[in-house]
């Protein structure tokens, strides 16, 4: 799309963010989110953030977080650079909490079937060149991305969006002299962020074959990734 030159103004190219399909939850309700996110993480522990500069600075991307305690998606929200749009279990949209995580561009799915809604809203994201935060490991646990869901790698070759793996270390040491479910007040927690990379093999297909074969890959990918965040940690 062209327009036309300002007074004094040499011509050139504007560039429109596409449009996002209806029922694509806000961008600007995920930037909230994110505003809300450093003011608690920063507040309430003492993030330390490695290579944040990797995850791309526009155009779709897929942050792959492993997932060992509940305050790793907001963590990854408040230190991420870019407002993320997370995939949620349903069961946590209820009452005021759902309204607030639906209003900060937050996206609810059923883990126990084939959610087709969630899964047409988060590729609306990636349509739209946002950033979509994914638990591949599909619950919490260890956190050591041993058992991965398919879905991660769906998204990522059908949207062609590069994966970007995040690993948070620190989170799940133990627990508070206040609130033993938290992290101790103050402590540190660990967010690094890897390099991108591709989860197809180029040729675009989406068989069950291939999908294997991309979870396959990306599962050595993340697994190489948290190896190295340990050690950078020393965690």
């Amino acid at each position: 799309m062209r327009r036309h030159p300002r007074r004094g103004e040499a011509s050139r190219e504007v560039s429109v963010p596409p449009e996002r399909p209806a029922g694509t939850p806000s961008e600007r309700g995920a930037d909230v989110g994110r505003r809300i996110g450093v003011g608690l993480m920063y507040g309430l522990w003492r993030p330390r953030v490695l290579g944040a500069w990797k995850v791309p600075a526009s155009g779709p991307a897929i942050l792959a977080v492993n997932h060992s305690h509940n305050i790793d998606g907001p963590m990854v929200m408040g230190v991420a650079p870019r407002p993320v749009h997370f995939l949620i279990k349903k069961e946590a949209f209820v009452g005021p909490l759902g309204s607030f995580l639906t209003g900060i561009g937050q996206l609810q799915v059923d883990r126990h079937t084939t959610d087709r809604t969630a899964i047409t809203r988060a590729l609306g994201v990636l349509d739209a060149g946002g950033v979509l935060g994914i638990f591949p490991e599909g619950t919490r646990g260890e956190g050591d991305f041993a058992s991965l869901r398919a879905g991660l790698a769906y998204f990522a070759v059908r949207s062609g969006a590069p994966i970007v793996p995040v690993a948070v270390l620190g989170s799940a040491d133990r627990g508070g002299t206040l609130v033993k479910a938290l992290p101790p007040l103050r402590s540190r927690v660990d967010v690094v962020f890897g390099a991108p990379f591709q989860a197809g093999d180029g040729s675009g297909r989406r068989t069950r074959k291939a999908l294997d074969e991309a979870t396959e890959r990306i599962q050595k990918q993340l697994s190489a990734h948290l190896e190295n965040a340990r050690r950078l940690t020393s965690r």
